[in-house]
């Protein structure tokens, strides 16, 4: 077939690029500088394009003498040099480890303190990409005394070095509570924090991303970083014209609220939750998803600040990414977030169902098509936004004989509640054809829906409740036909 055979010549394309490595080896000892560099960038450019031949750097004894060049060389070599080290450590945690193990990172921190800012950047960046594997790959580099020199970079004038530094102190950050505690150790907030007013897109997109990284670990943590004066800075940059940017900030803005009630009211009382709902309204797709999140994340901690994203109106932004989104894990946030909302008051849940929301949430739970995590999130926000409800106009578009019992056992327990004591709803319900539906379910016998559309029955004389019952028509045809002309 077409496809093996060109498999066939990817294999003999990476050996022929592998005997390629092997003759450029002996030209990174060579007397010329420039023939050495140019064979270092070689090397990096090929393991940088696929896997085997990073191994191949690896299998090949290359790694020993870039690492001793690192130490005495001149910049540029130090610069390229520093350029396979991150070619090789970027594919895999192996590969990483294998940089580790020839005592490269060492000399890469080495590098760090250089006067040259390229060299400085690219021994940065290889530092980053060797520990953005996972924490013990981090640990390696915290403990070769990585993070103070990275918070020097940050402080550069060089835009560049500014970025990759921030960057690679969050690849140590993100993966434990004691790796970002140890990189806020080295004072790292401080110098981060301001930086995300800078005009340069890219690195305040590594500014804000650093920052949630070590903001989502602790509450401590997430303290620290507001005690860096993001508030209110950082809701400007949900407007800013940079896609990334606003994703991260809303992330980093994510990753503090979750934690306590104080905090997200901190966010509340900064003006963020504006802020937060026009970020909805303005982002599809996974951009969506931190703005989404925050929302529910406030909502759920009190009344008080789930009021403060109803009155700012957040709900139809949330109806509509629950309604119009394409990916199930989204369409699961906005559910959640309402149901953060709803669950706490009559008021609240109004405020949810005046949206329109509560079909919504029915017709994502009956799609066969979607996710058993959506279905999950959409039946728990429809249980708790229902059950107190007590708006009955609201819940009547969910009283048909088709909807699952499941969901129909909370929405006639809600009508159950009111009716027996509101002579104006229990009217309604007739007039709207309520009591007419309510006579097509057939609950199991004895269930506490069966209960509810009992209780629902008593309210009304037995004759305006027969009169609505689905056999009520042939009922009537055969007292007609029984019936004996009195003479």
């Amino acid at each position: 077939s077409s496809s093996a055979a060109s498999d066939v010549y990817k294999r003999q394309e990476v050996l022929q690029q592998a005997g390629v490595m092997q003759l450029l080896r002996p030209l990174l000892l060579d007397n010329v500088p420039s023939i050495q560099q140019s064979a270092a960038l070689a090397l990096g450019r090929l393991a940088n394009y696929n896997e085997e031949l990073a191994e191949t750097v690896v299998s090949g004894d290359i790694l020993g003498q870039l690492v001793y060049s690192l130490s005495d060389q001149n910049r540029f070599y130090k610069k390229s040099a520093a350029f396979v080290l991150r070619s090789v450590a970027r594919h895999s945690p192996q590969l990483a480890q294998a940089v580790v193990d020839s005592q490269a990172v060492e000399a890469l921190v080495g590098c760090l303190e250089e006067f040259d800012p390229n060299v400085k950047e690219s021994a940065a960046w290889a530092l980053g990409y060797v520990a953005r594997h996972n924490g013990d790959l981090a640990q390696e580099v915290v403990d070769k005394g990585a993070i103070a020199p990275l918070v020097l970079c940050v402080q550069e004038p060089e835009l560049s070095l500014k970025r990759i530094a921030a960057s690679s102190l969050s690849d140590i950050a993100k993966h434990s509570n004691d790796l970002a505690q140890a990189v806020v150790d080295q004072g790292a907030i401080g110098h981060l924090a301001p930086l995300i007013m800078n005009s340069d897109g890219k690195l305040k997109r590594e500014v804000c991303q650093a920052l949630a990284q070590i903001a989502k670990h602790s509450v401590e943590l997430a303290e620290l970083v507001v005690e860096g004066e993001i508030f209110p800075k950082i809701f400007t940059l949900l407007k800013d014209s940079d896609e990334v940017v606003r994703k991260n900030a809303a992330t980093c803005i994510r990753e503090v609220a979750k934690h306590t009630p104080e905090l997200a009211q901190l966010i509340v009382n900064a003006g963020g939750v504006g802020s937060l709902v026009d970020y909805v309204n303005e982002t599809h797709g996974n951009a969506r998803l931190p703005g989404i999140m925050t929302l529910g994340y406030i909502s759920a901690f009190s009344e008080t600040l789930a009021l403060a994203v109803v009155v700012s109106k957040g709900v139809a932004p949330l109806g509509h990414a629950l309604e119009k989104e394409t990916e199930d894990h989204i369409k699961a946030a906005a559910a959640w977030s309402l149901g953060q909302i709803g669950r706490h008051s009559a008021d609240h849940a109004k405020a949810v169902a005046d949206c329109n929301i509560l079909p919504k949430l029915l017709d994502v739970y009956l799609n066969d098509a979607s996710s058993d995590d959506l279905k999950t999130k959409a039946k728990r926000a429809l249980k708790s936004v229902i059950q107190k409800c007590v708006h009955l106009p609201a819940l009547e578009p969910l009283l048909h004989e088709d909807a699952p019992q499941n969901i129909l056992k909370y929405v006639c327990g809600q009508f159950a509640k009111i009716l027996p004591t509101d002579i104006g709803a229990k009217r309604e319900f007739v007039a709207n054809r309520g009591l007419a539906t309510l006579q097509k379910i057939k609950p199991e016998p004895g269930s506490k829906l069966a209960e509810s559309v009992q209780t629902i029955n008593n309210c009304y004389p037995p004759e305006i409740v027969q009169y609505y019952s689905p056999d009520y028509a042939q009922t009537f045809l055969r007292k007609i036909e029984n019936f004996q002309v009195q003479n």
